[in-house]
């Protein structure tokens, strides 16, 4: 990589599933860190009194953009269209 070469960041959108059954989908770009931020409560509000959460399902894009924008699109489905994505019924 030279030195005017922009670095490339992966980002991720995920669904966790937190301890009370309920699935929580947001985007970051530091996976590892974002599940242990959510687990040591410093996530999102939603999962603060959810966890432990435990990471079911993830995407790589490369832009933010794209990654806000699935994650919008994950969160308009319902229950059971997100089960159909992670793959299993919960």
């Amino acid at each position: 990589m030279t030195m005017n070469s922009k670095t490339v960041k992966t980002n991720y959108v995920y669904i966790v599933k937190c301890n009370d059954g309920t699935l929580y989908t947001g985007w970051t770009n530091n996976l590892e860190k974002r599940i242990k931020d959510h687990n040591d409560g410093k996530g999102a509000k939603y999962t603060k009194s959810r966890r432990p959460v435990v990471l079911e399902y993830y995407e790589k894009f490369e832009t933010k953009e794209e990654a806000m924008s699935r994650e919008y699109a994950i969160k308009k489905l319902n229950r059971k269209q997100k089960e159909v994505l992670i793959g299993r019924t919960i």
